[in-house]
């Protein structure tokens, strides 16, 4: 098939190297890639929020399949662009995309198909929302409505925190647009894990759950980031869970968005929050409950997931995107897989560019995957140019030989102000 991946991060590249890894060869483009995705691919130089562009060039060059990485530019409406020129695209329409674009909109189709999740109101004005706090306790969460690149969610453990991220958002305008409007939410007791599926606007089929590291240090500590890790499989996630993660988060808000007359073809991501046994239950009552849905795949669950795939994914991809899907195209690899991120010093806040970065051969030597993140060829050869520099997977028949793994291709790899958490999997570990 003729490919296009639209994106430039470690999720991209690791698309493209799951799609290079089928039987059948591709020919794979990526717009506009990155250092890694330049090994595999050709890239093509138009950025992924460029919609005109990337439609105008899939009209030209009349690709078989359009995978669209990023939430932004499926937010922004390219799945319908590509639509109008018969180009098939995984990823949802614009209608769809707001599962993530508006946690306002996702809120409202999970309490009309009954998905358990936690309890939340919308503001657009701080002191109102300040009045609310009390109807919450804490702690309390606040998130911006839009996009936030990740990071317009707060945990706020006392009243002082929650009146300041109020103040942010609606006062300070720190996200812009996307937090003009906020949602105060009960905060849930538990563990998170990512749930990845495959829907068609019918069917669904759940990818191999994981678990991801938000908080820029070790024990979860220090402020939200895109994502430091992640590893699959997360065994918070029980065999037994799987049947009723599907049967009442997935299919009701793939159906409830059909009565809305929209199709959603691509990836719907759950972030669910586990609570234990004995542990304090929502107001849904539900162990298991929504925290967020993503349209897309996440990052870095994806650098951890699509390692463990078996099967034609290209083949899986478009049959999906086509509104066929077939649960029997993908297999899963028994082994587990661990990825660290390597970050920038000073991320998730301001951080340099154009740092030389060494031992990308030597860390492949050892065999782990290394998949680009924020890279770039420049003066000093291959250079930092992100907050997320690169993500090291290892893979390994448990999930400790798999960390053990990731850990030693991250030993050799070097940068200046280099970052990474040394504890990844840890709660998997734990169990």
């Amino acid at each position: 098939m003729k490919i296009l991946v639209v994106g430039s991060g470690g999720r991209e590249h690791a698309i493209a190297y799951r799609l290079s890894l089928d039987e059948t060869p591709h020919e794979i483009y990526c717009a506009p890639g990155n250092a890694g995705t330049a090994e595999i691919a050709r890239n093509i130089a138009i950025g992924a929020e460029d919609v005109a562009g990337i439609a105008g060039w899939a009209a030209a060059e009349k690709p078989d399949l359009v995978v669209v990485g990023p939430e932004a530019p499926l937010v922004k409406g390219l799945a319908d662009e590509l639509a109008k020129h018969g180009i098939a695209a995984f990823g949802p329409v614009a209608d769809g995309a707001r599962m993530e674009g508006s946690k306002k909109f996702a809120k409202q189709i999970m309490d009309a198909a009954g998905v358990p999740t936690a309890h939340a109101r919308t503001f657009t004005d701080a002191a109102a929302a300040k009045a609310a706090l009390a109807e919450f306790g804490l702690p309390v969460v606040i998130k911006a409505d839009g996009l936030a690149a990740g990071k317009g969610v707060v945990v706020a453990e006392t009243q002082a925190e929650a009146e300041a991220a109020l103040d942010d958002m609606l006062v300070a305008n720190k996200f812009g647009a996307a937090g003009a409007e906020v949602l105060v939410e009960e905060f849930l007791d538990g563990e998170e894990c990512s749930i990845l599926a495959m829907t068609d606007g019918e069917r669904a089929m759940l990818l191999p759950a994981s678990q991801d590291h938000k908080r820029i240090f070790d024990g979860d500590k220090g402020p939200n980031t895109g994502g430091m890790g992640a590893y699959s499989p997360a065994p918070v996630v029980t065999d037994e869970m799987l049947p009723e993660i599907k049967e009442r988060i997935i299919l009701p808000v793939v159906r409830e968005l059909g009565k809305r007359g929209i199709t959603y073809r691509g990836i719907l991501y759950a972030g669910l929050m586990i609570t234990p046994p004995g542990g304090k239950l929502a107001k849904s009552g539900s162990r298991i409950n929504v925290v967020e849905f993503n349209a897309r795949f996440g990052d870095p669950e994806t650098e951890a997931v699509l390692p463990r795939l078996t099967g034609n994914f290209a083949a899986a991809l478009l049959a999906t995107a086509r509104g066929r899907l077939d649960e029997s195209a993908l297999g899963v690899d028994s082994r587990a897989a661990a990825t660290v991120i390597l970050a920038s010093a000073g991320y998730p806040g301001a951080y340099a560019k154009g740092k030389a970065i060494s031992g990308l051969a030597e860390a492949a030597a050892t065999g782990a995957l290394v998949f680009h993140c924020g890279t770039r060829n420049g003066a000093n050869g291959l250079e930092t140019a992100g907050g997320r520099v690169l993500a090291v997977t290892g893979m390994g028949a448990t999930l400790r030989e798999a960390v053990d793994n990731a850990y030693a291709g991250v030993g050799k790899i070097s940068f200046d102000g280099m970052t990474y958490r040394k504890d990844i999997a840890h709660k998997g570990l734990a169990r």
